[in-house]
Formats: structure tokens, sequence, C-alpha cells
């Protein structure tokens, strides 16, 4: 096949999309797979660039508001020649965050008539609004913790959610902008932080206990994994900077709470009506009672990501999960 891998982009998550094609790339390569590297927000890559570009590490932050504004231009322009993947077989998204993973790339690859990885605009757009997903999810019975949407003050969250809470950006991934606030005081504070990224913002309840992830691939649940983190939420840095997280697959759970795990993920990747894979993650409470924290559509995919390590586990090399996923698309087109 011939793939084109769509990477980079002008989102927050910038560095985390370069780090899964950095992986993507060789691994379709080695299938034998002719491959082209394409930055969305720069263009393809001459190998020379593309051996520099794809060899850098996650920064511990993500990019600054002005290095992103000054990809965005680029953006636009690569937008209107069609990514130069039109005469690709499909298009590998190997894209984070922003007009990536929100719909707004599928739907331009569904007009252009290609075949691409993942999921449909529609459901990637469900999926990145937290608020709607957490809906969704409630519709097909599948437990989330409860939440508010901003404007919001102290006394609604004390008596709706109480304390802490959770403030995070609606339409945000990899915890870019989230904040555990612990009482009123903070929390101000912490909404301004969250919409410096997304004009909408949500306000959660706090979820203390063991987290979970459910790779689905090709409608069948992968082996449930467990993140075990230092701090008390698995954040940007514990995500992708060594040593932040120790990610054990299988989870050491009864196999009736691994079984209960994956039909609940099931149901809440079906509800988004999502693609070929997705990510579901989970945080178990006090009581041995699971909650749906979101959906990932297009998640991390770098060979000891989450997904590719429940893959592994379920006897799929990173190459052959990499290729599945790119036949898979093109069945779907084949079945329009």
């Amino acid at each position: 096949m011939k793939i084109a891998v769509l990477f980079g982009g002008s989102s927050e998550e910038r560095d985390v999309s370069i780090a899964s094609a950095s992986q993507i790339i060789p691994a379709l390569r080695s299938r034998g797979h002719e491959v082209l590297a394409i930055d969305t927000a720069t263009g393809r890559l001459p190998p020379a660039a593309e051996q520099r570009l794809l060899t850098a590490a996650v920064a511990p932050e993500p990019p600054s508001g002005a290095q992103l504004a000054s990809l965005a231009g680029g953006a636009l322009a690569l937008a209107a020649q069609g990514f130069e993947a039109r005469d690709a077989d499909v298009v590998f998204l190997a894209l984070h965050g922003g007009a990536g993973e929100d719909g707004r790339i599928q739907a331009v690859l569904d007009l252009a008539g290609l075949a691409y990885t993942g999921s449909d605009h529609i459901a990637s757009a469900a999926a990145m609004d937290k608020d709607l997903s957490k809906r969704l999810f409630r519709a097909a019975g599948v437990p989330t913790p409860d939440w508010l949407m901003a404007p919001v003050g102290a006394g609604e969250v004390a008596t709706a959610l109480g304390w802490p809470v959770v403030v995070k950006p609606n339409k945000q991934g990899s915890t870019v902008g989230l904040t555990i606030v612990r009482g009123p005081q903070a929390l101000p504070a912490a909404i301004e932080l969250a919409r410096s990224f997304d004009s909408e913002v949500m306000v959660e309840r706090f979820i203390a206990g063991r987290e979970f992830t459910v790779g689905i691939l090709e409608g069948v649940a992968l082996p449930v994994g467990e993140i075990i983190v230092r701090g008390e939420v698995f954040d940007y840095r514990s995500k992708y900077q060594q040593g932040g997280a120790r990610e054990v697959f299988p989870a050491d759970l009864p196999e009736s709470s691994s079984v209960a795990l994956q039909d609940l993920a099931l149901r809440a990747h079906r509800a988004l009506k999502l693609g070929t894979y997705s990510r579901i993650d989970f945080r178990a409470d006090a009581g041995g009672g699971f909650w749906c924290l979101e959906a990932n559509s297009l998640p991390g995919m770098t060979a000891t990501s989450l997904l590719p390590q429940a893959a592994r586990v379920a006897g799929i090399a990173f190459p052959e999960l990499c290729e599945r996923i790119c036949r898979a698309a093109l069945a779907r087109r084949g079945s329009r």
C-alpha cells in the first residue's frame, strides 16, 4: 500500500503526534509499504527533515501558544492542497487534539474521497466534546462522573458535585489545562486556565482511585491495562516523560472486573459510533465501581502507548497493528 501518515499539526498535542508518527512510519515501512511523512502544519517532509523531526523527544510541557500560532497559517494552506495525499491508498491519522481529532480533517478527507484511519467526522467530534460524550455514555448505561459546565459558582459546585473536582477544557486531550480543585478559592483560577485552551470548560466530580484503560480494535475489547501514577492524575508529564507512570498489562484484576470493564468500554465505543479502534479510560472508586472518564478516538500510537501495549498482550505486534488499522480503513471505504 501507499500510505500517507499525517501528523504534527498545530494543536497542543503536536509533540505527542510527532512521537506517534516516529514509530508508525518505520513500522509500516517494515511491512513493505510506501510511506509518505506529512506534517499537516508544514507539508511533506523530505528524508533529512523527516529524520530530524521524528527523532525529537516529547518535551515536559506542551508547545506554547506562540509556537502553535506560528504553525497555524501553514496548516490552512496545506488543507487547501489536500494534504498532498491524494494519490495514497490510505491516510493514517497520527494526529492528536485540535483539528486532527475533532472531525475537521476527517470531514475534508471524506469530501476528497480518501480512505483514512480512525473514526468518521461525526464520531470524532462527539468523542472530542466531553460534555456530549458523557451524555451519550449515560444514555448507553455507562457510568460517568457527575459534571457541570462553566460558568458555575463555588456554591453550585459544592452542592452538586462536592470537593474535590476536576476542571478541564471541554475539548482537549492529554490533560492539557486540567486542574484538581480542592476548595472554592481555587475554582476561578482553574476555570480561567482551562478557558485559555477552550471556550467551554467542564467541572467534574473527582474520582479518587485506580485508573484503567481499555483499547478497542475491530469491535473487540483488548486486555485491560492499569495506569499507576506518582500523583493523583495521569497528567502530561506522567504520560510522556520517562518514569512518570507505570503501566500494567494485563491489569491485576479479578476476571469478572476485567470483563465488566471491557463491556463498559465496548458500550462507550458504540455509543459514540467510533471506528476501527479507540481507547476508553476509567477510574474505580473505593467501592469498586467503574466510572468512564473519556474516549480517545485517535489514541497515542507509539510502540509503548497504551493501545499498542494492550494489543501486544493480545498477540498483535506493533507493525501488524498499524497495518490492520490501515486495511480496516480501506475496507470501510469499500463498503460505502
